[in-house]
């Protein structure tokens, strides 16, 4: 199981990292003529070399060129999105978890295009129903959020329940584990372009898989996360990383980025 798991998500990225090419592929509709008279090695190029990277012992492990931004031990990596002071979660058992009423927390670096590992449990025994069960999310670039409910056996509207980019795309299936078990969300992050005079160049696009089901499949971003009206851009550069305190419980661990 973990081999194929390996195996989709290496082919979800190599698709991801498509999308950064400065020219689009131009795709002819029959063979050229002139392949009839083409050697092997005219197709074959060697440079430049890609860099190594040694990939973690399993899908859930950092590889060697990630960022660790939560590694179960503290929260120095992170700070209040309130006042920029320390981040007021709890960290136990290597898991952190929200704080009721201490508000969002957001990375201290900033992030563009990258490939993202997080993994959260919600409370279990589970309590609400609706948005009011579980709720947290995980915002890219501090704008755009990738939902975390508990959403098993469990309803809400569906560009609301978990694996949505909130109020904007439903996730293609639900994948969810019981309350209580950990879940893993691996995203995949093309950062939106801006034009000079802030207009849009390109959104954002997002490839999710939740534990280990494509859930987004490079879905296009409407605009920043709104819980009322309809979502729009606002010119940005790169942002931090955000994760969202909805006064439940949800806790997190083992959060690691690639800068792509």
């Amino acid at each position: 199981m973990q081999k194929t798991a390996l195996f989709l998500t290496s082919a979800l990225l190599l698709a991801a990292l498509q999308t950064f090419a400065q020219e689009p592929a131009k795709y002819l509709s029959s063979e050229p003529a002139e392949n009839k008279n083409m050697k092997p090695e005219e197709t074959e190029y060697y440079t430049p070399v890609p860099p190594v990277v040694t990939p973690g012992k399993d899908c859930g492990e950092a590889p060697s060129d990630a960022i660790v931004l939560f590694d179960g031990k503290n929260l120095n990596n992170w700070v209040s999105s309130k006042d920029g002071g320390p981040a007021g979660w709890t960290v136990s058992d290597g898991a952190m978890t929200t704080k009721t009423g201490t508000g969002p927390i957001h990375t201290k670096q900033s992030f563009g295009d990258c490939q993202l590992h997080v993994e959260w449990r919600t409370p279990n025994p589970p309590k609400g129903t609706g948005q009011d069960r579980g709720n947290s999310g995980i915002f890219l670039q501090s704008q755009y959020e990738l939902q975390v409910l508990d959403s098993y056996h469990a309803s809400t509207y569906v560009d609301g329940q978990a694996g949505s980019i909130y109020k904007d795309s439903p996730p293609l299936v639900n994948a969810c584990r019981p309350p209580g078990v950990w879940q893993t969300y691996d995203i995949f992050y093309t950062a939106p372009r801006f034009n000079e005079d802030g207009s849009v160049k390109s959104p954002a696009y997002e490839t999710v898989l939740q534990n280990g089901v494509l859930i987004q499949n490079h879905v296009d971003i409407k605009g920043q996360t709104l819980y009322v009206g309809k979502h729009f851009y606002k010119k940005h550069g790169d942002l931090p990383l955000e994760l969202q305190d909805h006064n439940h419980p949800v806790s997190y661990r083992n959060i690691w980025i690639r800068k792509l």
